[in-house]
Order: C-alpha cells, then structure tokens, then sequence
C-alpha cells in the first residue's frame, strides 16, 4: 500500500483544483472500488458487506461500508476538502486599468498571502446552470495559465522587505488579459461546454498552477497546493479502501469550510455526520439505545496537517516538543481543548500506531501563539465519540504551496487503515480494549 499511497497522491493533488474537484475525485475512486452513491433525498436501503458514499453540496463527502457481520460500532476519520485561496465574487471583473484587464476577488480563509504574487494562476470550480431538465451544476477548470497578480517593483516600495500589508482590494488583483479579452464568465462557459447566458451563478476561485514536485536528496520532501488538507484526506481515503473486515462500521468523512469555521451546512458544525450515522443505524435496523451504545464503543480521528518546527524559526515552536518533516504521525494536544485528543484517545491512536508499525510524534503550541483550531471538537458537537486530532508535519501551511514529507503520507494512511480495521471495546467503566 505504502508505494500506492504517494503515487495516487501526487496526481490527487494536481487536479483538486477546488473542493468540488477534489470531491469528485474521491467519488470516482468510492465508484472503482464499488461502493455505490447514496442521495440524502431518498430512501436507503443497506446490504452487509456492501460500500457507500454521498456528498453534501459538492464539496463535502461521507463513504462508509458495511460490514458481513454484525456492526458494533463506527470507526472514523473526518479531513476537510478546503485550502485558504483567492475566491472570485460574484462580480468576477473590474473595470480594465492601464489596458489590463483584471479579477475581482476577496481571500477565503487564514491565507498567507505574499506567495500569491507573480505565479500562474488557474480558475476552477463550478457553474450552476440552466439546462432542458432545470438547474444543474457543473465542474469548471478554465486554465492553469490564466492570470497572475504582479508585485509592484521595488523601485517603488524601498521599504517593501521590511514587511508590508496588504490591502486585499486594491493589491491582490490578478490580471488576467488585454482590455477586449473575452469575459472570465465567457471564458468559463467554454470551458464547461455551456452557453453564457446559461449560467446562472458561479463559486469560483484561484488555484496555483505550480505542479506537485518531489523534491530533496532524496526525494523525501513533498511541495504541492493545498497539502492542508488534501493530503490528509487522501491518506484516509487510502486507508478506508484497504481496510480489513471488522465488525465496525469504517467511515471516512471529508468536511468543506473548515478553514472559515466549519459552520456551514457542509462543514464540521453541521448535521451532515450525524444525520449519516442515524441513517446507517436505521438501515441497520437499530434502535435508539442500539446506536448511542455504538457510539460509546465509536472512535474519530480528526486528521488536519500540523506544524512542523520550522528549521529557520525553531523560537516559534514549543521548547520541547518540535515536530520535524518525515517524523511520523503527529498527535496533537491543547490544554483549551482547540484540538479534542485527550489521555485515553492519545492512548488508543499510540496504541493504533504499535500494531500499524507507524512512528508517532506530539504536537502543543508555543504558549504565546495560540494556533489555529480544526475538526475534532467541532465534530464531536454532533457525534459525541471519543476523538483525537492528528496530522501530518508540514511546512509553511496556508500558503498557496506547502511542503510536507513524502514518507509522512504513508505512515498516516497506514494508521487509518489500522484504526478502520480495528474494533474498540469499553470492557468496564474507563477501561478500553483496542482489537486490531
């Protein structure tokens, strides 16, 4: 599996140029291994040892099998299909400037934005339609090389190295074509084989064009767009389609919005875990108390990239506890609970980590920058199970293009293979059996 792994990563991740991209990247997957698609709006009905997926809004994914035997529980992991990017308005264009046309965009999510500038820049997403049979979505990648936001000169800036803000709506601008190029939204139209009059609203946004690139002495660092968190759900989904016959129910869960605070109907604050799971227990033929006993026996693990120590500003990082690039599966604590793993799920997922033969490593703030928050103890909000957050160690995260280590890819999708294999058992009050 191990080779497989970064092998389907690489290509993942340059044609996830959106969350509807990479979604749908992961639905043809689910389709080659058989599982078949589910629709929220009708009725199900469940076979054992048959697989499942459906998606909410395009950019959010659940995937779940059932087992032969009788399920006990739910063995999960929850990522997220969204990256801090440059999203067009609804008014994609602004009045040309010096014969240039350019874009009209606004920053979605804790983007660092200074690596924006003077790259090529692609638009893809997806158009909502107007077609014969009503109104209808389309995926939309109009070109890598399609526009680019130039830096002003340092002639005109001397002080520009000695920091610099920058202002969203007069600065980050791509240009995109001369005054009398076709209109982005024609250009759109095109390339998803519409008419222009036909589209009746767009969730667009740029995407860096650099391709994904191994790198290093020997190859053992990974460069590529939206690592966090493209990387982590892959590894998932790797582990959910290599999983063993057990008698949990393994479900990988793909959230969208999470870098804007997960409260949207297709993020972690929403109902889209829960209401899935109350569904599979109804088709399981469960009662109440049948699935809130599964749920005391359940487990999730929330896998968001971490923060390796950065070899040029180690003072950033915790005095002792300083994950490095290809050191393992980094396991991550905060004593105001901003990441949900507590003592006995750290123990269970170092307990996964034995039986998968996967090096682990712990991740805690430096005191005096707070960090940022994820998936786990949103998702716990309305699935209350045991939970850890986990990720892989990464460089530069929230940049257009983020380095992580190629042998970190693996060591998580092996652990996520492990833990949806696995069966966890209360055997008495506060004591816990993990069967692998």
């Amino acid at each position: 599996m191990n080779d497989t792994v970064l092998n389907n990563l690489i290509p993942f991740l340059a044609n996830a140029k959106s969350p509807y991209h990479a979604v749908a990247q992961q639905c043809k997957r689910l389709q080659a291994a058989d599982c078949h698609r589910l629709s929220e709006a009708q009725t199900w009905t469940l076979q054992a040892g048959e697989g499942y997926y459906l998606t909410r809004n395009d950019s959010a994914l659940i995937a779940f099998r059932v087992p032969k035997s009788a399920p006990r529980r739910f063995m999960m992991t929850a990522s997220h299909s969204d990256s801090p990017v440059l999203k067009l308005k609804d008014a994609p264009e602004l009045p040309a400037s010096n014969g240039m046309k350019r874009l009209n965009v606004e920053v979605y999510g804790g983007a660092l934005l200074a690596p924006w500038f003077d790259r090529p820049l692609g638009v893809a997403g997806r158009l909502v339609v107007r077609t014969e049979q009503g109104v209808e979505t389309r995926l939309v990648d109009c070109g890598e090389d399609l526009a680019l936001i130039p830096s002003l000169a340092i002639h005109f800036d001397r002080k520009a190295n000695l920091g610099h803000e920058i202002k969203a709506q007069s600065e980050l601008l791509p240009v995109y074509g001369m005054e009398g190029a076709p209109e982005l939204l024609a250009i759109a139209a095109r390339a998803a084989g519409v008419q222009q009059a036909d589209i009746l609203a767009h969730d667009l946004v740029l995407y860096n064009a650099q391709a994904p690139r191994l790198w290093g002495a020997e190859k053992e660092f990974l460069s590529a767009a939206k690592l966090d968190d493209l990387a982590c759900a892959h590894a998932s989904l790797e582990g959910f389609l290599a999983a063993e016959e057990s008698d949990s129910i393994p479900v990988h869960v793909v959230f969208d919005n999470e870098e804007i605070g997960s409260s949207t109907m297709q993020g972690a604050s929403a109902t889209f875990l829960r209401d899935t799971l109350c569904r599979i227990a109804a088709g399981l033929g469960w009662e109440e108390p049948d699935y809130l006993a599964a749920l005391s026996e359940s487990f999730l693990l929330s896998v968001d990239n971490a923060h390796a120590a950065h070899p040029n500003r180690t003072e950033c990082a915790d005095p002792v506890t300083r994950p490095r690039v290809n050191g393992g599966v980094v396991l991550k604590f905060s004593g105001a609970q901003r990441y949900a793993t507590d003592a006995v799920s750290a123990a269970i997922v170092r307990r996964a980590g034995e039986c998968a033969n996967v090096p682990l490593q712990t991740f805690v703030n430096h005191s005096d920058y707070p960090g940022g928050t994820t998936l786990g103890n949103l998702s716990v909000q309305q699935v209350a199970v045991r939970t850890a957050d986990v990720g892989i160690a990464q460089l530069a995260m929230h940049s257009p293009y983020e380095t992580c280590g190629s042998r970190d890819v693996k060591h998580l999708a092996a652990l996520c293979r492990t833990l949806y294999s696995a069966a966890l058992t209360e055997t008495a009050p506060g004591a816990y059996e993990l069967r692998v």
